[in-house]
């Protein structure tokens, strides 16, 4: 696992940032005969601090709109028509599609 970050404070309120986290290909079996896929996402965010008590950001997450599993597991299951003792394979959890955050705060 590798997680990268960047951040900048700019002028007149603006800052942004960008994140990349990174897991290498893991095994799911006791044994390693079974792997998990790499997956890289990547998120961003633009903010605006408008006054002391008022802010804007934008947030978008899975950049890249890649196609990947968050999570990955290896189990016996069975389908209509499969043998009673299952079949072994790997079951995954999909990342979410790309998304997009429009924040408004406001401290009082």
């Amino acid at each position: 696992m590798a997680s990268f970050g960047v951040a900048l404070d700019g002028r007149n309120g603006w800052r942004g940032s960008f994140n990349l986290r990174h897991f290498g290909p893991r095994p799911l079996t006791e044994d390693n005969s079974a792997r998990s896929a790499a997956t890289t996402l990547a998120s961003a965010r633009l903010a605006w601090r408008i006054d002391s008590r008022t802010s804007l950001s934008f947030d978008v997450f899975i950049v890249f709109d890649k196609r990947a599993s968050d999570i990955d597991y290896f189990y016996q299951s069975r389908l209509p028509g499969e043998a009673a003792e299952g079949v072994g394979d790997i079951h995954f959890h999909p990342v979410e599609p790309r998304s997009f955050r429009l924040t408004l705060t406001r401290r009082f």
